[in-house]
């Protein structure tokens, strides 16, 4: 048996109890909170109403770029300049005007507008490298009138 007396639950053991489970709590939530709003660039769209009233029209218009049969494939050449590779099936896509806007994911940077000269048929390179960092891409071909628009990103 055990000789010595047991000890009684006071008031001072439940105030500890107490501060360490809401502490606990709070430090989660604190913590949270602070990883929510520093990744968390902004909103999705600004208005999803409207936005609900075009979708309609971007499948359309999605539909009509998947018509087309053009592919963009993006890589990222050695000097950080953007390089697109364009084609239509199997066939280089020559000759098409290639912009693009690259955009940090969680808008901590700003915007940068793209331009793409073709350096070789169906391959076109950024007239300007991008910074280090993650960043997506919206891509745009355009030739004969077609559209095609599309978004990657980019490490």
């Amino acid at each position: 048996m055990n000789d010595r007396p047991a000890r009684r639950f006071t008031g001072r053991h439940m105030w500890l109890i107490m501060i360490a489970f809401f502490g606990t709590v709070i430090a989660v939530n604190v913590t949270m909170a602070m990883f929510a709003t520093g990744t968390f660039g902004g909103t999705v769209v600004d208005n999803s109403y409207v936005a609900s009233q075009k979708f309609n029209g971007w499948l359309e218009e999605a539909r009509a770029q998947e018509k087309l049969g053009w592919s963009l494939g993006l890589t990222m050449a050695d000097d950080r300049h953007p390089m697109i590779v364009a084609a239509a099936g199997e066939t280089p896509l020559t000759g098409a005007v290639i912009t693009a806007t690259a955009k940090h994911p969680v808008g901590r940077a700003p915007d940068i507008a793209l331009s793409f000269t073709e350096v070789a048929p169906g391959q076109f390179r950024a007239a300007r490298p991008l910074p280090a960092g993650r960043w997506n891409i919206h891509m745009e071909a355009a030739r004969d009138g077609a559209v095609l628009r599309r978004i990657a990103s980019l490490s």
